[in-house]
């Protein structure tokens, strides 16, 4: 039988390929259709699906707007659930800028709006210890 497990059940709303450049893009503030199928290069039915998989899973709302003399059309917003899966897009980030970026460096700098600094995802405990990203420091147990 098959652990129970709450990355498995993440991984089902959020594990696909297109569904995490779908957040990336709404993110960075793309938020309609088009737009999206653009910037991540989905085919279109996938993204439909994809969409609709994050408007279920309640990461990402549907708004009705209208550019005059066209009909009526859907942008997607993060909900605040789709707001806590930033850091979990700035860690994918950082591997993939340690591990993945050739010899030009990353193609995206996130940084602190107020100061400027770079942003890293850490992992912390709630009495405020920051631990090694290795993950050696943590215990993981099970529900009773």
């Amino acid at each position: 039988m098959a652990r129970e497990c709450s990355v498995a059940a993440a991984l089902g709303v959020v594990g696909e390929q297109w569904s995490l450049l779908v957040l990336r893009e709404v993110f960075l503030g793309v938020r309609r259709f088009d737009a999206i199928a653009e910037a991540t290069g989905a085919p279109r039915a996938v993204l439909m699906r994809r969409l609709r998989t994050l408007v279920d899973a309640g990461v990402l709302a549907r708004r009705d707007y209208r550019e005059p003399g066209a009909r009526t059309r859907q942008e997607y917003h993060l909900t605040a659930a789709g707001r806590e899966l930033q850091p979990v897009l700035t860690a994918l980030m950082q591997w993939g800028d340690k591990h993945l970026a050739g010899p030009a460096g990353p193609p995206l700098t996130v940084t602190h709006a107020e100061c400027g600094a770079p942003v890293r995802a850490t992992l912390r405990c709630e009495h405020g210890h920051v631990l090694a990203d290795t993950g050696r420091e943590m215990q993981a147990r099970p529900r009773a």
